[in-house]
């Protein structure tokens, strides 16, 4: 990819800011009001971004790229159980306090092909984590790999529902999530 020019730049970066902060307040994104908030044309937006859906992605590629990185490192640790745990813990928190890392996990088809390999990747290394804590003994032998990520899901939106406010989301998944790990734990 070709660097940007540093008028295209900063307008990538508005668009971004602009976009992150409609998701934050659970806004559609609507590339025309996008542009409008913005203060660009909305060609502008359309070059950088064919689709909202596209522009959705890019906010929570940061998102989702941590969720790698942190599942290779997890892959590194000796103790599989706590690796796996840890990922988990990852996972949730980042469930529950970015809004567009639901929102593109619930796209049945990804307008970008990094959105694509980075969810592919976070599904591969939450396998692998798994399969180590399989292996170990320390994880429940009924535990399918398959089982993971509706349980994840299942807890980001439990704690959606049930936290009066966002400062209260990260310690309530916190609580959900350790009662699941006591659950899975052999």
């Amino acid at each position: 990819m070709t660097p940007l020019r540093k008028d295209a730049a900063r307008n990538w970066d508005r668009i971004l800011s602009v976009a992150r902060e409609l998701v934050d307040d659970n806004i559609p994104l609507q590339l025309n009001d996008v542009a409008r908030r913005a203060g660009l044309g909305v060609g502008t937006v359309y070059r950088h971004f064919p689709t909202s859906e596209a522009l959705l992605e890019t906010v929570a590629t940061p998102c989702l790229r941590a969720l790698a990185d942190h599942g290779r490192q997890a892959l590194q640790h000796d103790d599989p159980w706590q690796a796996f745990a840890d990922f988990l813990t990852r996972v949730v928190e980042a469930q529950v306090t970015d809004p567009s890392l639901a929102k593109v996990a619930a796209l049945t088809h990804d307008a970008l092909p990094t959105t694509t390999e980075l969810k592919q990747q976070i599904i591969t290394l939450g396998t692998e984590l798994l399969t180590r804590a399989r292996e170990a003994g320390t994880v429940r032998p009924d535990l399918a790999d398959t089982d993971i990520v509706p349980l994840m899901c299942g807890i980001a939106y439990a704690t959606y529902i049930h936290s009066t406010n966002p400062a209260d989301r990260i310690p309530t998944a916190h609580r959900y999530l350790n009662t699941l790990l006591r659950g899975l734990h052999a």
